[in-house]
């Protein structure tokens, strides 16, 4: 990646630092709360919350005597509670010792709460990451819906290939004599479209009215780019959503399944795509890159691959979810998120897959405005996949992290003492070292990786 390629393109490089700053904010602040408003109801006090660092711009003082503020570096936050001596929540000696002669003071602080209240105060920042990204994956399911069964169609997306006849509202009984099986087998619904025979145009089964009827439709998997992966190949090239592939180095093609064998066979030589975009043949030259891939049995596999997903010929219409399905929907999203990333992180330590798939401060801020170019709804998804690795990565047990004092808070309920000043002094300063590491290398991985 070269980072000062994006220095002449000024207006692009303030609208990424703009959404990433949005979406790091948003991040920082649900974190943030969850400790404040857990520390407050556990009774402890919060002196500062901060959404940033630096000089201050804004601050105001509550009915409590916490100072609300705004700093001019607003790449992270903290709560600071009464005994703190910092956003790291080392102790402050002189604010402890002053506090041991009232009982109700020295509660009152981080460091002479109960256990119970310290473990729950710090463990409340990831878990509002958790719960937010849940929130907007609900929210999300409930508004996008899900599929009609039996798959029926919706709207017919513009492609330049064979007419069709299919309408909005048609139930799609078979292609090409291959049964559509319901969506709730998504085995066999998946191997209904691998089945499907190449041809332009397919005939369709439908039921149309109360009526059954065959008719023409386009291919169902075209070659259309639903969603254009960010940092790909296809994006540095300039593709976007809604453009249709119909040819790779003069080939014409018109399945999602051709375009993906020209590409594996590219061995990450360039490719020249024709591209089909609301009328107009365009054509562009791309590099495919090599991709780390998890499978489904938790591996990962390296794929050549564009950078594109693709879609059917035609949105499917949709129905509403119960809440608590588009619920667990919620949860079963964030859940694959965290398992994806441990296993992704397990197999760059054990050497299977690339360290380059650790994105830093300037790959996460690229990807903010990418997502957020491809508007709001992408952004706001990406924001739920941001803040769940976010609490995740808090929850890591390295000092200076939420993790590592819940670590030192099992020790404690362990032994019945909490480990020495001294002790968690130095492993303070150990951990935010491996912590600074960690971002230093992260961001070299933006600047050389490619």
């Amino acid at each position: 990646m070269d980072i000062f390629a994006l220095i002449p393109q000024f207006g692009g490089l303030i609208w990424t630092l703009l959404a990433f700053v949005i979406a790091l904010s948003v991040i920082v602040a649900i974190h943030e709360y969850g400790h404040y408003i857990v520390g407050r109801w556990s009774g402890i006090h919060a002196d500062v919350f901060s959404l940033g660092f630096g000089p201050v711009l804004y601050s105001r003082v509550d009915k409590r005597g916490t100072v609300w503020q705004i700093a001019a570096l607003p790449f992270g936050g903290y709560v600071k509670f009464a005994g703190d001596a910092n956003a790291a929540s080392g102790k402050d000696d002189a604010a402890m010792e002053a506090a041991q002669d009232d009982p109700v003071r020295l509660r009152s602080t981080m460091h002479g709460a109960p256990l119970w209240a310290r473990a729950a105060t710090v463990a409340a920042g990831p878990l509002f990451n958790f719960a937010m990204s849940i929130i907007i994956f609900t929210v999300i399911a409930l508004q996008v819906g899900v599929p009609k069964d039996p798959l029926t169609v919706g709207d017919m997306r513009p492609l330049p290939f064979e007419q069709s006849e299919l309408q909005p509202g048609d139930e799609i009984l078979s292609v090409a004599g291959i049964d559509i099986p319901s969506a709730d087998d998504a085995t066999a619904y998946a191997d209904a479209f691998d089945a499907i025979p190449l041809g332009q145009p397919l005939y369709y089964d439908v039921m149309r009215d109360g009526q059954q009827m065959t008719v023409p439709g386009p291919y169902l998997m075209p070659t259309l780019v639903k969603q254009v992966m960010p940092q790909s190949a296809a994006y540095e090239a300039g593709l976007v959503a809604g453009d249709v592939i119909t040819e790779v180095d003069g080939a014409p093609i018109f399945a999602f399944s051709q375009l993906k064998k020209f590409v594996e066979a590219s061995e990450e030589r360039p490719l020249l795509l024709t591209v089909w975009r609301d009328g107009e043949t365009l054509e562009f030259t791309l590099r495919p890159k090599l991709v780390d891939e998890p499978q489904p049995d938790g591996s990962f596999k390296s794929q050549t691959r564009i950078g594109i997903a693709g879609g059917t010929a035609f949105d499917a219409a949709t129905t509403s979810p119960g809440v608590l399905d588009a619920l667990w929907a919620g949860v079963a999203n964030t859940g694959r998120i965290i398992e994806g990333s441990i296993s992704g992180l397990k197999h760059m330590i054990i050497g299977n897959i690339s360290t380059c798939n650790l994105s830093g401060p300037v790959g996460i801020a690229q990807t903010s405005g990418a997502m957020a170019a491809q508007g709001a709804q992408s952004f706001i998804y990406f924001i739920a996949v941001l803040s769940t690795a976010v609490g995740l990565l808090n929850l890591f047990p390295i000092p200076a992290l939420d993790g590592g004092h819940l670590v030192f808070y099992a020790y404690e309920a362990v032994t019945g003492k909490p480990p020495s000043d001294g002790a968690l002094r130095f492993l303070m300063t150990i951990g935010l070292t491996l912590v600074l590491a960690l971002m230093v290398f992260a961001l070299g991985n933006d600047i050389f990786c490619p």
